[in-house]
């Protein structure tokens, strides 16, 4: 995710405490969709939905956080 701004995530999640929470539920997110999708964790596709829209909003804020952080 974001390879551009691969430096600055690491520094982020050193330094922003909210910036390392939207992170790590992100890609907490991703592989709880993950194992939904190969059937290890049972779901329907309306709670795979919801989390796919969950981890969704959190990259944009995400995207937000690192874009101003890269103009400052």
């Amino acid at each position: 995710m974001f390879p551009e701004f691969r430096d600055l995530i690491t520094e982020l999640k050193g330094r922003d405490p909210h910036f390392s929470r939207l992170f790590h539920r992100h890609n907490d997110l991703d592989q709880e969709i993950k194992n939904m999708e190969m059937g290890i964790s049972p779901a329907g596709a309306l709670a795979i939905e919801q989390l796919k829209k969950e981890k969704l909003l959190l990259k944009d804020q995400l995207y937000v956080i690192l874009r101003r952080a890269s103009a400052a």
